[in-house]
């Protein structure tokens, strides 16, 4: 194993207790994937620093009990969004079908005069 290797598990470490970061958090923060940081992480940090692995594996234990939570959330987000846009569209439809009946109203008026 590589100084670089050891190196950047600490790294990863210290970024995960200090932030409370997520595998996939710490992966983009680094430009690695997220095998690379579980592996870092979890086999070759337990190796180099025993305590910091003891941290880190208390933080993804708490993110692994709460991703459920995450996952309802970015659901709820997603969900809102396409509401949003879908009362926008309905709105403008509604708005167009009020015109329309709004001319046609006036054209049947128009032809009751007559």
């Amino acid at each position: 194993m590589g100084l670089f290797t050891e190196e950047r598990a600490k790294q990863l470490g210290a970024y995960i207790v200090e932030t409370g970061a997520t595998v996939r958090q710490a992966a983009q923060r680094f430009a690695v994937s997220k095998s690379t940081v579980h592996v870092d992480v979890t086999r070759r940090l337990r190796r180099l620093d025993p305590d910091l692995y003891a941290c880190v594996r208390q933080v993804l234990d708490e993110n692994k009990r709460e991703r459920h939570l995450r996952g309802g959330q970015a659901t709820k987000r997603k969900f809102a969004s396409t509401c949003s846009q879908q009362s926008t569209v309905n709105s403008r439809q509604s708005t167009v079908a009020a015109e329309v009946d709004g001319r046609s109203k006036i054209a049947r008026a128009q032809e009751m005069q007559r």
